[in-house]
């Protein structure tokens, strides 16, 4: 900033400290721009801080799932607990000088956009009540998976006992000797319900859409001391293993769920899925090949990526086998005082229920109402239909930028890490590019944003995700892919790289 704009006095407003705000902080303190970041909770960590239930861990290497400036190389494991997640990005916050900058407990409630002053006024709550924050520009990182769903069931609510979702974990309820209800088999559940399940007396699991599972045998090992060693002395050596990672997860995974339109086979969208589908089907033979019963049950009809996939190592196999442990197909009636009553009638008495049912992902910068130029509210101007210029500006929104907003969620071949760096620097190039020309805000065009996102949605649809109709939180309520990023991981680097001045109506 001292260079680009020496006299100007330009503040940012963050919201979240979870890993997006945590990086913006720090490349806005690299910068010289002055900012503040709130948090709505007491502590860093964002996702990584709010969902501390038994087994929750990465599902991406450690070496990809962090950032590219500040690698670790004594990881304890090859896939990162929750614990050792939030000290890191908590450790990356106090290294890195962000900390002293983050207001905890501090939620916003609103921001509102002046065309005249071109500042955002934000209102936030506070333990000691409302309170006035005015910026010129709002970085918003709150990210998509940190409100929690709860399904649509008839009584919810109502159970006598208690009831909590998995991002809401409860450290106070014991589940020894207990019978327990966990409705979902999404990422959270089949983390958690093998972690609770030697404890518990019955444990009743309630399935409606099975996942494909990618075997991962080392999903749970520690890192051997001899790999650590490598990692700590070899020069270069924890560098290129983070390539290779990019490498074999990266671009060349996209043509594995991309459609092939004259394909035919059921339960595929081309010839490279269906190898995926071979070898996951495979594995689940072998996983169940005693329990044909709980095969057919576990084994997805719909093509590999058109739903999260979830790793694993032999321990959701061996969990359903368990004695004490049933999988329900039928699906939820309702809920009931004493427990949920399956879609045939039959009572299942239990003491909790555990909500393993995901989050509100399409609802992004909910419940903020968010008011931008000439009066518009952001989430009706939205629709339901959130959309942003390459996930981060939206028209009529003057200053006002996304890390991790629409359609930038990657499925199969990348972390979301990377794009949020790739993200932030791009902000920067705005703001730099504004303020070097003696502008305070920066807009991007309607045409361009509408011809990009039409360009996404058409590469969605070819997309496994865009063309099943399985239900998945890729999708927001009328269907649209709302979440997902359809292109390559080099084309966001390229198309962020740098901002075209040819996209933006400086103010």
């Amino acid at each position: 900033l001292p260079d680009v704009a020496p006299d100007a006095d330009f503040r940012v407003l963050v919201i979240g400290a979870g890993m997006s705000g945590v990086l913006a902080g720090h490349r806005l303190r690299q910068a010289g721009v002055p900012f503040t970041i709130v948090e709505k909770n007491d502590d860093i960590g964002g996702t990584w801080y709010e969902n501390g239930y038994p087994g929750c861990r990465v599902d991406n290497p450690n070496h990809n799932f962090s950032y590219s400036f500040a690698q670790r190389h004594d990881w304890p494991y090859h896939y990162s607990t929750q614990p050792v997640l939030h000290r890191y990005f908590a450790d990356c916050a106090d290294v890195f000088g962000v900390r002293d900058s983050i207001r905890f407990r501090t939620e916003v409630t609103s921001a509102t956009w002046s065309d005249e002053d071109r500042t955002w006024t934000v209102q936030v709550r506070t333990p000691d009540g409302d309170e006035t924050i005015v910026a010129d520009a709002v970085i918003s990182a709150v990210g998509q998976l940190n409100r929690p769903h709860y399904p649509e069931i008839d009584g919810l609510g109502t159970f006598a006992g208690p009831a909590f979702h998995t991002a809401r974990w409860r450290d106070d309820v014991d589940l020894t000797g207990k019978r327990v209800a966990v409705i979902g088999t999404g990422a959270s559940a089949m983390q958690v319900i093998p972690e609770i399940a030697p404890a518990v007396d019955e444990l009743l699991v309630f399935q409606r859409t099975p996942a494909w599972m990618v075997p991962t045998p080392e999903y749970h090992d520690v890192v051997p001391g001899g790999l650590t060693w490598l990692y700590q002395h070899v020069p270069s050596y924890s560098e290129f293993n983070r390539f290779c990672i990019f490498w074999r997860m990266g671009d060349g995974a996209i043509a594995s769920v991309t459609v092939d339109p004259d394909w035919d086979q059921p339960g595929s969208v081309g010839a490279m899925n269906a190898m995926v589908q071979m070898v996951f089907t495979e594995y689940l033979k072998a996983e169940f090949a005693d329990r044909p019963d709980l095969l057919e049950a576990c084994t997805p009809t719909y093509p590999p990526g058109a739903k999260r996939m979830i790793r694993d190592n032999g321990v959701w196999a061996s969990t359903l086998k368990r004695d004490d442990v049933r999988l329900l197909t039928d699906g939820i009636g309702e809920i009931v005082p004493d427990g949920i009553v399956d879609a045939d009638g039959t009572l299942h008495e239990v003491d909790v229920i555990i909500y393993g049912t995901g989050f509100t992902a399409s609802k992004f910068l909910a419940p903020m109402t968010v008011t931008g130029r000439d009066g518009i509210d952001l989430h009706e101007h939205w629709e339901g239909e959130p959309r942003a210029y390459l996930g981060v500006t939206v028209p009529a929104f003057p200053n006002l930028f996304c890390l991790y907003g629409p359609n930038t969620n990657i499925v199969i071949n990348g972390s979301i890490i990377y794009f949020s760096e790739c993200g932030v620097r791009y902000i920067l190039g705005l703001l730099g590019m504004a303020l070097s020309s003696g502008h305070r805000s920066v807009e991007v065009r309607s045409d361009v944003h509408d011809e990009f996102n039409a360009a996404v949605d058409a590469e969605n649809a070819r997309m496994a995700w865009g063309v099943s109709d399985v239900n998945s939180w890729y999708k927001n309520a009328s269907g649209r892919v709302s979440q997902n990023w359809p292109f390559t991981l080099l084309d966001y680097w390229q198309r962020t790289k740098a901002p075209d001045p040819a996209d933006y109506v400086l103010g």
